[in-house]
């Protein structure tokens, strides 16, 4: 078949893809057992007691969902006005290399992506941004958005776990945690594993050289390797440079480019190892792994075919569709790298998407569309399938009759309303955002000059880019300026409103799942943690989520690929 690689190609293709799921499968039950003995423990490190203390809070106070919500948005509201503020008096910071501080409205969609967990850069990294604004704000808040996600998928956790106690846990305690127990020690290896794998990590600045035709070339250097360690475990994704992880500084290697597909795909496929651990049922967790593990195989399979096929004479020629990939890298090197950045919240990038055939630049898109579950961010993937799987069980009980339950909580009126808002909120600031950017004409007038390629083309690079932003994705289609009043505030408000409309929802679901008592198991009860209830969720995550988009798609990707 066209789609296959060459028999030269065969094993190494074969041998990344059994590295990646060889790593997974031997870390998947230590590191989840980890995560969840971090959340479960009654002790308190000396350093977190320290925390604890500077920042003024009981970290043994039990709090409601509203508590929790309340401390989630004080955290994040406190955190996007430092970075903010730091972003506006960059030049007066050290290490600033000379750069003025962004616009008002660039800070305020940075700031936005970075304490959502977006990662969306309207700007070139190491053009417009010094050190001391990298360390201290950017690497900051890819350790805390991170954290919070985490919090959030272990709180609503906690609400199918609980025996209406009414409560989900610490917020403070579980960030803390989350941070110092799990994503720094875990950045810190990372941080090596790139360095020692040729990721630059210095303060230097920009250094002028003469190139071998006589011309001179401003280097820029920068401490790299520790960003991107924690740009990619806590599925961040935001590039030191612009060129993100084809940056030969950021991405050196096949093997560099290997490791980064793993720290991105780390945290979210051991994570249903903890879901299943505190809920004292380990094969529920098998049960939401083998729905993130089909999805991602799916996305990828159908990824890689497509790529490989690359219709035309030129991509034949090639081996297949080559433009916007590295060749250091190669079809397939791209593609898995897409598909881990794009199935986790991470958005980081080796390839540009917008180079890739129209239906395989789809992919990238529907696995945001998905709501980012295959297996999603740190914490989001988990709380989002989570999310789903009510929804799923709820359909069973109107399709065949059986009680509508899940790990012994009813999913009754107000729990399935509100996961069905969680699943709503997507779609609507998607094709909202989309919608208003066309409809209103002073919008459309400077994003239609913005836009690189018209037509069907053009449409999908919008659409990207407010699917990016309300999934907090953070990946960018290409082809796009966006660095413009209209879509700098359109989109960080999309961010903010894609972040925290879900994480309220969900807290408010985990409340109501905590304060109800668990009740056993009936001849009517689905089992969930059968091949059954794996197909049912995987269907319910596509229909559901996926097929919301099927007309924009038509107009977009669908449309450019099919002519």
């Amino acid at each position: 078949m066209a789609w296959l690689p060459a028999p030269g190609e065969l094993l190494p293709a074969a041998g990344t893809l059994l590295a990646v799921a060889a790593v997974l499968a031997v870390a998947h039950r230590p590191l989840g057992d980890y995560m969840a003995r971090v959340y479960s423990s009654p002790t308190h490190l000396r350093v977190e007691r320290a925390v604890y203390r500077v920042i003024g809070v009981d970290a043994e106070a039990e709090q409601t969902w509203r508590a929790y919500l309340r401390a989630v948005l004080t955290f994040s509201a406190v955190g996007m006005f430092v970075l903010y503020g730091l972003l506006r008096l960059q030049p007066y910071l050290p290490y600033a290399l000379g750069l003025p501080a962004p616009s008002a409205d660039l800070s305020f969609n940075t700031a936005a992506s970075f304490v959502t967990n977006t990662n969306w850069q309207s700007y070139s990294g190491e053009q417009t941004l010094g050190y001391a604004v990298q360390l201290a704000g950017l690497a900051v808040q890819n350790f805390a958005s991170a954290a919070v996600g985490m919090a959030v998928a272990i709180a609503l956790v906690r609400g199918f776990a609980s025996r209406r106690s009414g409560t989900i846990g610490n917020f403070w305690t579980d960030l803390v945690r989350g941070t110092t127990r799990i994503l720094l020690p875990l950045a810190i290896l990372g941080a090596l594993a790139l360095l020692a794998g040729g990721v630059v990590q210095n303060l230097a600045g920009f250094t002028d050289v003469t190139t071998a035709a006589g011309a001179t070339q401003s280097i820029p250097g920068g401490p790299v390797a520790s960003q991107e360690a924690i740009k990619l475990l806590g599925t961040n994704g935001g590039g030191f440079f612009a060129a993100n992880s084809a940056h030969p500084f950021e991405n050196p290697t096949p093997v560099t480019n290997l490791l980064q597909i793993l720290l991105m795909l780390l945290i979210p496929f051991s994570l249903p190892r903890t879901f299943g651990r505190l809920v004292g049922d380990l094969r529920q967790g098998y049960a939401i792994l083998a729905v993130m593990g089909l999805l991602f195989a799916a996305s990828l399979a159908i990824l890689t075919a497509l790529e490989t096929a690359g219709a035309g004479t030129a991509p034949q020629l090639a081996g297949g569709a080559m433009e916007g990939k590295e060749l250091r890298f190669g079809i397939l090197g791209s593609t898995l790298f897409s598909a881990a950045g794009t199935g986790t919240s991470t958005g980081a990038v080796n390839a540009s998407h917008d180079s890739f055939t129209a239906l395989g630049g789809m992919l990238p898109l529907l696995n945001m569309m998905l709501g980012e579950v295959a297996p999603g961010g740190v914490g989001s993937g988990l709380y989002g399938l989570l999310v789903l799987a009510a929804v799923a069980v709820f359909v069973a009980g109107l399709l065949i009759g059986r009680t509508p339950e899940y790990l012994g909580k009813k999913i009754g009126p107000r729990e399935i309303t509100l996961a069905s808002l969680v699943v709503l909120t997507g779609p609507l600031l998607v094709l909202g955002g989309t919608a208003l950017t066309f409809a209103i004409p002073a919008a459309r007038a400077s994003t239609i000059g913005s836009i690189a390629n018209p037509g069907a083309h053009g449409l999908t690079e919008v659409l990207y880019a407010f699917t990016s932003a309300a999934n907090n994705n953070g990946s960018a289609f290409g082809g796009l300026a966006a660095d413009t009043p209209w879509l700098n505030t359109a989109l960080g408000i999309v961010m903010l409103l894609g972040r925290f409309v879900p994480i309220a929802l969900v807290l408010a679901l985990a409340g109501s799942l905590a304060a109800q008592v668990a009740v056993p198991a009936t001849a009517g009860t689905l089992p969930t943690h059968r091949p059954l209830f794996v197909g049912m969720l995987a269907a319910v995550t596509v229909v559901v989520t996926a097929l919301t988009f099927f007309p924009v798609l038509t107009l977009g990707p669908l449309a450019e690929g099919l002519l």
